[in-house]
């Protein structure tokens, strides 16, 4: 027994150490890439990917690979073979995944259709095109909550629609008729509105495109999907 917990101790202290070991790789590729980049690119991590000698490193939301040296910039997706998975995609959906509790959803507008069981949150630019064909699809949606955050990034213009959109009566029905029915926006400005907190919070979940969706599960989809997708989407959420 003795003999057996003795092995057990070498086993972990082992495996401690070999821990110790890539820690201290890693951070050193970290250090190394980031005096060759330039303070202005902020990297984030770099850890061990599967394959030997070559780094994972994210910077922002995005992943890159690099060498042992840093001596270069791999920009790909690694795939295994065996199984199909896509390595890289599957890291950047975990990396560009949210906690949907943390939505302020006093920030947004609510849109309820049917029994609103399921839902989603968009962030969203009264003068984004793509935004616009979005909101156009998903009125085919049913059974539905949408919270919609307007984040105004494309010009003093969005942000004078944005407010005018939450200073009137019914935030929502403005909303979807400017973005939709192309109705005219008119009214006042100066009520409290929070689209500086919305602005504040997609630079926090690094957004820098419109529209944005976001699901229950955490997960993101950029751009205009399509309705299929939404629904496939949506069928997969309990």
């Amino acid at each position: 027994m003795n003999k057996y917990i003795a092995a057990v101790i070498v086993a972990c202290a082992s495996f401690f150490s070999m821990q110790l070991v890539y820690a201290q790789a890693e951070q050193q590729v970290k250090t190394d890439l980031q005096k060759k980049l330039g303070a202005t690119v902020k990297i984030k991590s770099v850890y061990a990917s599967p394959l030997n000698g070559i780094y994972e490193v994210q910077v922002g939301n995005d992943v890159f690979y690099t060498d042992t040296k840093s001596q270069y910039l791999i920009q790909g997706e690694i795939i295994e073979l065996a199984t199909g998975k896509n390595i890289t995609e599957q890291r950047q959906n975990d990396l560009n995944r949210i906690k949907w509790s943390d939505l302020p959803q006093a920030n947004a507008m609510k849109q309820v259709r049917g029994n609103g069981a399921r839902q989603l949150a968009v962030f969203s630019d009264p003068n984004c095109g793509y935004c616009k064909r979005l909101e156009k699809s998903m009125q085919q949606l049913d059974n539905v909550t949408i919270y919609t955050y307007l984040i105004p990034i494309l010009g003093p213009d969005s942000v004078q629609k944005s407010k005018q959109i939450w200073c009137s009566a019914d935030p929502a029905k403005t909303y979807i008729d400017w973005m939709v029915n192309g109705t005219a926006l008119g009214g006042k400005t100066d009520c409290t509105t929070p689209v500086d907190k919305n602005m504040a919070l997609a630079k926090t979940y690094g957004i820098t495109g419109t529209p944005t969706l976001f699901f229950t599960d955490g997960s993101r989809f950029p751009g205009a999907v399509q309705i299929s997708d939404l629904e496939k989407k949506l069928a997969t959420l309990k």
